[in-house]
């Protein structure tokens, strides 16, 4: 009886408090129904035009274009490492000292030019230009940043150049 009483006694709040949750409920149902509404319109978008038969075409379709991308993908890494293999052996340090051989007045016209690969290994040019007997060229073998011959000051300079130079590719 006391369960009886109380409602009685409190019939307002619970009409009040009945009357916010169907309100709160109704204010949900809306959202739900919106949002439904939305999705929908997607569906019907993605499915207009298309039956079951052309939408499983197209679905395969993107599979076998994925598959020749990633044939694709693999030729190409297939590539560049040839590609990787190769640049250790090219000249990728390179070392120019331009000087003076004689000291004329002709300028700067003889050089330097040492050009060495990942590993130090490669060549050094020296062209030698003279006004009164013309130019003369010379090459050096390089092996481990070194020469078996005797290295002149400028020929030491653009030695160091070109192994000091870090614009390899590794």
């Amino acid at each position: 009886m006391n369960i009886i009483n109380m409602v009685e006694n409190n019939n307002a709040i619970i009409v009040i408090v009945l009357a916010a949750m169907t309100l709160l409920l109704l204010i949900l149902l809306i959202i739900t129904m919106i949002r439904l509404g939305g999705l929908n319109k997607k569906y019907i978008k993605f499915m207009s035009g298309a039956n079951g038969e052309n939408l499983e075409k197209q679905v395969l379709s993107r599979f076998a274009d994925v598959d020749v991308l990633k044939k694709d993908n693999k030729l190409m890494h297939t590539e560049i490492d040839k590609i990787k293999e190769n640049l250790l052996v090219t000249y990728q340090k390179i070392g120019v000292v331009k000087y003076d051989a004689f000291k004329e007045m002709g300028g700067k016209l003889s050089f330097v030019l040492a050009l060495l690969d990942k590993n130090n290994n490669g060549i050094l040019l020296n062209s030698v230009h003279s006004s009164r007997e013309g130019c003369y060229t010379y090459i050096k073998e390089i092996i481990k940043g070194e020469s078996f011959l005797e290295l002149s000051a400028d020929e030491k300079a653009a030695l160091d150049m070109a192994i000091n130079s870090n614009n390899f590719m590794e």
